[in-house]
């Protein structure tokens, strides 16, 4: 299998670096996340005017680059590496997948906002009884001579309260259909609670009480949502997978300067040798999480099962490396390791969160051994 990279993927990922080291400040987006809005809103509008990366995986028909998902891997990994908040794997990749398997003229024209940076789209699909099975769906959308009406609780939409468009998973008589709503057209029947969660992201939970949308608010076929929506699932996860792996070099790079730098009984700490172990340790985890990436990434493609075991393969890998790889990091760094003021504390928040986002450790886990037994 070739790892290796094109030329024009090489430049898309040393763009990226460039453009967030020089223009992403780190104390910036933490203050965005805390006191403002929860994002910055000029910083996307660059990701879509000046990088493209928001059409990174599009068509050029809908203003994309016609790249894959191997540019939504360098993308994601360039800005996990940055500690990024802006909903890029949840709007760009997650959603953007959705509603170009949707098609159809409503769908379309988001898909070409999103490319063009003035639309935030977020999925919401996760209900308080449904945990990690997104296919159990206790939201209900009935038809009526005005179009659709929709009731049921959604829980965690990450990127909701900064959303322009809303995707919202409903079972009809046809079975699990999903729904496209425009915020600003809505004006009664959704609520929203907001919130900000652990990593400095914004999210929401949702009370839709009949909320009414016309008939064409419906995506694609009516009932027939969950094979797009387990791909989406999976491409999200092989994204924040790779958005996991970035945020762990950076940490692992972290750590290393600091063992350098901080002394003990007059000698840097990283001279010790049980403490080079721990960190060769952290390199193995590293190594191993990029090369389940780069096999979730090159089978995104493939048959639904093959597409799901090297996900499931890749998350489990993930998880299990976020963890060690954050603990150790934050251990190594004593005390401020989990400071504001130290930008080791906000990764391990973050590589906490991405554990839990498109599924569980332990989901994949078992869904990884009930494949693997088929």
């Amino acid at each position: 299998m070739d790892f290796r990279l094109s030329d024009e993927q090489e430049m898309l990922r040393s763009g990226l670096d460039r453009f967030l080291s020089t223009r992403y400040d780190l104390g910036r987006s933490r203050a965005a996340a805390k006191t403002g809005d929860g994002w910055q809103p000029d910083v996307w509008r660059a990701f879509a005017d000046e990088l493209g990366i928001l059409g990174a995986a599009l068509p050029e028909r809908v203003g994309g680059i016609g790249g894959g998902p191997v540019e939504v891997m360098v993308v994601a990994e360039a800005l996990g590496r940055a500690l990024v908040v802006e909903p890029y794997v949840d709007t760009a990749v997650v959603a953007a997948g959705l509603l170009l398997r949707a098609g159809g003229r409503a769908a379309t024209e988001v898909v070409e906002r999103i490319a063009a940076g003035t639309a935030i789209v977020a999925l919401a699909a996760a209900e308080e009884q449904s945990g990690d099975r997104w296919l159990d769906v206790g939201t209900t959308a009935h038809a009526d001579h005005h179009g659709w009406a929709l009731s049921g609780e959604k829980m965690m939409v990450l990127g909701a309260p900064i959303a322009t468009h809303l995707l919202v998973t409903a079972r009809t008589d046809g079975g699990v259909s999903l729904f496209l709503v425009e915020v600003a057209a809505v004006e009664r029947g959704l609520e929203m609670h907001a919130f900000r969660t652990v990593d400095d992201r914004r999210a929401a939970d949702l009370v839709l009480t009949g909320l009414q949308l016309p008939q064409d608010a419906v995506l694609g076929d009516e009932g027939q949502a969950w094979p797009s929506l387990a791909q989406a699932r999976d491409e999200g996860a092989a994204a924040v997978c790779a958005e996991a792996v970035g945020a762990m070099r950076r940490v692992l790079a972290d750590t290393v300067a600091y063992a350098k730098q901080r002394h003990q009984f007059g000698q840097p700490i990283g001279s010790f040798q049980v403490l080079q172990h721990r960190m060769v340790d952290m390199h193995m985890e590293l190594e191993q999480s990029a090369a389940a990436v780069y096999l979730a990434t090159l089978n995104l493609g493939a048959d639904p099962a093959t597409r799901a075991r090297a996900v499931s393969a890749a998350k489990a890998t993930i998880g299990r490396a976020a963890r060690f790889i954050g603990q150790n990091a934050v251990q190594l760094h004593g005390g401020m390791g989990m400071t504001e003021e130290l930008a080791i504390g906000h990764y391990f928040k973050r590589l906490t969160a991405l554990q839990y986002e498109y599924g569980t450790t332990d989901h994949h886990v078992t869904r990884y051994a009930q494949l693997t037994r088929r």
